[in-house]
């Protein structure tokens, strides 16, 4: 089991590195908000998913909803071979196959996202048409928790809840700051949890960088939506970025992307 921790770790780091390299090389991205789901990607691509064939009809479906860290499912996705890794050094380039927002011309992107709040409701239609087709795939939505200050998560939340979709997840990635403050400056959302229970979810809380914490929560069985509560550190993995609202927007200079580099081939602390 210590083997398989440590090779899941190690993935991680490898995505971060990814993420600087890309974004500084694109100069642009967002590369905080990008760090700090790095694990719970891993987690569900490393353990969690059935989406191995992107084509086969009830494959599981995975919705980055905070499409902004479009850089770190990018980077899982090659990495899992769903495209060459080569793309990655085409992001945000005139001719490159990757933009911004993830968008479903990339392999095993399954819709467009970006506009905040949007991913909750797509994965909720999702996951009434398996139950009403009766197949058997499940649907997976990774949200910031700054979007959960959106209105139409809270509809699709209503009717998950309404008609107890047991097929479907949702994640948050609580990592407690949005583009310019914290979440609880801007529109507080605690209790966070209550809230999701007062709508017919199960809640689950865990730490957000542990991944086998993280895989084993979404791997227990359920009944009616689930959402975990994912606490993370924006930023996650290199120090001068964590928790600093500036960086949800901001590229690495030359001797910021060098420091960057050397935190990332240590462990996360």
């Amino acid at each position: 089991m210590r083997g398989a921790e440590t090779m899941l770790e190690e993935e991680g780091r490898e995505i971060r590195r990814h993420i600087v390299d890309m974004a500084c090389r694109a100069g642009g991205g967002h590369v905080a908000p990008s760090l700090s789901c790095v694990e719970i990607l891993v987690a569900l691509y490393y353990r969690v998913l059935s989406v191995e064939n992107p084509r086969w009809e009830n494959r599981d479906r995975f919705i980055l909803s905070k499409g902004h860290a479009a850089l770190a499912l990018y980077a899982v996705l090659a990495r899992k071979g769903y495209f060459p890794q080569s793309w990655l050094d085409t992001y945000g380039l005139a001719g490159g196959k990757l933009g911004g927002m993830s968008e479903p011309t990339v392999p095993g992107v399954v819709t467009s996202t970006g506009a905040l709040g949007h991913g909750l409701s797509v994965g909720a239609g999702m996951a009434w048409a398996a139950r009403m087709e009766g197949s058997p795939y499940r649907v997976f939505v990774l949200m910031g928790d700054g979007e959960c200050q959106e209105g139409s998560v809270w509809e699709a939340a209503a009717f998950a809840g309404h008609h107890q979709l047991s097929n479907l997840t949702a994640i948050i990635d609580r990592n407690r700051l949005q583009a310019l403050d914290e979440t609880e400056r801007v529109t507080g959302l605690e209790p966070l949890g209550n809230r999701w229970r007062s709508f017919g979810w199960q809640v689950a809380e865990v730490d957000g960088h542990d991944v086998n914490a993280v895989a084993d929560s979404l791997e227990r069985p359920h009944t009616g939506p689930r959402i975990l509560i994912a606490r993370t550190i924006k930023g996650r993995g290199v120090s001068y970025m964590e928790n600093q609202a500036i960086w949800h927007y901001r590229i690495p200079n030359q001797e910021e992307k060098n420091i960057a580099e050397s935190e990332l081939r240590r462990p996360c602390s």
